[in-house]
Formats: C-alpha cells, sequence, structure tokens
C-alpha cells in the first residue's frame, strides 16, 4: 500500500453524540469518527508550540538543536507569543493539580528553591496554590519570591534562567489570557514513579475538566497523556474533547507494556477509543508502517521531539501523512510548514498559491526511508 502524502480528517467542533456504528462492523467495537478540533483538512499539517515557544533547553543534550531560553517555558508569556504566529494552530502545556484542588502548568514533578545553606524540593502536587504560585517572579512587588531552581538530566541543580521571565500560572489564567484563537494541547502529567487509585485519578481529571469545561467556549481543545489510564478515564468522563495518547514510541523502555512501542500505543487507543497518538519523532520515522496502520484505523498522529525542529525531517513526516507536529523552534518551523503544507481544492496538485504538491510514490518513499536511521543518528 503506498504511503499518502497527506492525511485529512473530518473536522467538527465537537462529537458530544455517539456516532452510529458502521454497518459492516457487525459486533466489533464503534468506529468513530477521529475528529481533531482544528482545521486539518484546511492546514494539511498543523504545528504546535511547545510548553509554548519551546521548551527551555536545560539538560539537553550537547549540540541538541532547541532554541535559545527566550521565555521561560510553561508561561503566559511563552504561551501568548507561539498563539501570535498565524501559522501555529495549538501550543502543548503540562497540567498538574495542587493539593487543594487547582490546576496549574508545570512539567517536573518537583519544584527546586534554594535556602540558606541548602537546595530544596517539593512535589508540586503536595503543594497548596498559594505555595506553588510563590516561586519564581511575583505578580505583585510586595510578595517575596522564592529562586527558581532546575535539575538537570545529569543530577546538576541549576538557576533557572531565562532572557526573559514570567510567573508561574494556573490553569484558569491560561484560558482568560492567551488568544481564543489558538487550540489548546492539555497534557496531562502524572508522576512515571507513583502508582495512582483510581479515586485520585479521578479527583485530579474532574479538576481539570470542570476548568475546561466553564472556560473553553469555542477554543478547539484536546488533552493527551503518558498514562494510558488517565487518558482511558478522561475519555469515558467526557466527551466533548477528543483524547489521544502520549507515547515513546518504543525509544524508551517502560514497566507498563502498554507504553513500549507504537504498535501498542494504536492497540491502546482502540481498546480505550481514543482519538489518536502523539509520538516521540524518532518511534514514527523508524517504524513507518504504523502511520499506514493509525490512518486505517482512523486515528489521528501527532509528534513531538528533536527532531521535529529539523525541517528535513519534518517535510518527511508530512509526506508520510502525519496529521501535525509539536516543535520548540516555533517560528522557523512553523513557517517552513505553513509553506509546503498547502491544500489542493483543485484537483489538479495546486495549492491556492499555485504551489505544486509532490504526490511521491512508494518506491519513491521506500528509497527516502533508507536515509532516515542515518538521520535519526545524526540529530539525537
Amino acid at each position: 500500500m503506498a504511503l499518502p502524502a497527506v492525511a485529512l480528517c473530518r473536522i467538527a467542533a465537537s462529537a458530544s453524540a455517539p456516532p452510529p456504528a458502521s454497518p459492516a462492523a457487525g459486533g466489533r467495537r464503534r468506529e468513530r469518527e477521529r475528529e481533531l478540533p482544528f482545521a486539518l483538512a484546511e492546514r494539511g499539517m498543523v504545528v504546535g508550540g511547545h510548553r509554548g515557544m519551546g521548551m527551555n533547553a536545560v539538560g539537553a543534550p550537547p549540540g541538541a538543536r532547541v532554541g535559545a531560553a527566550r521565555e521561560r517555558e510553561n508561561t503566559l508569556l511563552s504561551l501568548g507569543r507561539a498563539a501570535a504566529h498565524a501559522a501555529v494552530a495549538f501550543v502543548e502545556f503540562d497540567v498538574q493539580v495542587t493539593k487543594d484542588g487547582c490546576p496549574i502548568i508545570f512539567h517536573d514533578d518537583f519544584i527546586l528553591t534554594q535556602g540558606a545553606d541548602a537546595v530544596y524540593e517539593r512535589r508540586v502536587t503536595d503543594l497548596l496554590l498559594e505555595e506553588f504560585l510563590s516561586y519564581g517572579p511575583q505578580k505583585e512587588s510586595r510578595k517575596v519570591s522564592k529562586p527558581l531552581l532546575r535539575r538537570t538530566g545529569d543530577g546538576r541543580v541549576l538557576n533557572w534562567s531565562t532572557e526573559e521571565d514570567d510567573s508561574l500560572c494556573t490553569l484558569q489564567e491560561v484560558f482568560e489570557r492567551v488568544s481564543p484563537r489558538v487550540g489548546f494541547n492539555i497534557e496531562l502529567k502524572f508522576d512515571d514513579n507513583i502508582i495512582y487509585h483510581r479515586k485520585d485519578l479521578e479527583c485530579a481529571l474532574q479538576a481539570i475538566l470542570q476548568v475546561v469545561s466553564h472556560n473553553a467556549r469555542d477554543r478547539p481543545v484536546f488533552f493527551s497523556s503518558f498514562h494510558p489510564d488517565a487518558a482511558r478515564m478522561t475519555q469515558e468522563l467526557q466527551s466533548l474533547y477528543p483524547v489521544l495518547f502520549l507515547t515513546e514510541g518504543g525509544t524508551s523502555k517502560h514497566h507498563d507494556a502498554r507504553r513500549n512501542s507504537l504498535n501498542d500505543a494504536i492497540r491502546v487507543c482502540l481498546e480505550y477509543d481514543l482519538h489518536g497518538i502523539v509520538s516521540e519523532v524518532r518511534g514514527v520515522l523508524k517504524n513507518p508502517a504504523a502511520v499506514v496502520r493509525a490512518q486505517e484505523s482512523n486515528l489521528a498522529l501527532l509528534t513531538y521531539g528533536q527532531l521535529n525542529n529539523v525541517w528535513e525531517a519534518v517535510y518527511f513526516q508530512y509526506l508520510m501523512g502525519v496529521n501535525g507536529i509539536i516543535v520548540d523552534r516555533v517560528e522557523e518551523i512553523s513557517n517552513a510548514v505553513a509553506a509546503f503544507s498547502k491544500p489542493d481544492y483543485s484537483g489538479g496538485g495546486a495549492g491556492e498559491d499555485g504551489a505544486k504538491h509532490q504526490a511521491f510514490s512508494q518506491q519513491q518513499l521506500g528509497f527516502l526511508l533508507r536515509f532516515i536511521p542515518e538521520l535519526i543518528e545524526q540529530r539525537h
């Protein structure tokens, strides 16, 4: 089967009513229209800003092609600037819930600060909201700020410094202050080293869903999570917003077998009735046949990872039919995608601006695929 050059998805604002079962499905799982809340059919490939304008490269491998840390990630400043780019369809950010039940924006499981003679570390979800907001720059000058530190991948603790900083924020503030034009990819963060009881997962998810339902209005929203049970429960608790399963795509090993390959991710989506997958890009490039399986299963496929900051790797994903990418080099990559990801409604292969899209054959794509392992090794 030839890999399609562009995958188009049918789009709707919401899917609160279940669609009828496919007549050919018999007793099988009902066929759901896999709808994402942004116009893939109009854009070809969508671009999302990773934690806003890109993750801060603390502990990134030497030479990693990640943009300079101009703004601190997961802040209103970073999210707002990413949303200002016309070619950006959505911003991705990480949500956790404080001890007193407030959804906040922060990636790491632990938050660090400098005391009088030592570094102090607290689990984010063990903090009350007021405690969490006391780290880093303060909205009110009269409040005392705790220095914000971060642990690198090799265990070092460094000052978390950027060219421009901003205060920590809540999910409510992000809805209120980031342009409603841009979609939200809300990553539901849970610690891999904790076994969560169902009631604890449900309590956190309900707090997040309450903020979303009260504030989303017409904004495109979808959820994603590395935690399979959290993804399944989010789908069970609501039917308005798509839920995608996050996976390393086989680039890391986990004790949870559901997380160990792109094929496992497809099975999880089909079993839990999820809308699609967000995979580490290397997992997709190493297993291009899984792209076809995802498409045949009517699953959306997005990717994240450092290779998404290399336009050649992004272009190849476009040819494979990947629906969207999450990037750190927001301005550069979104402009590149806007240049080659043009729709064709004429039937003649030309977009509105007259640009031609090359439809690659299976043989041509096979030839290109032979270069992917070298690209992966060079860029990672």
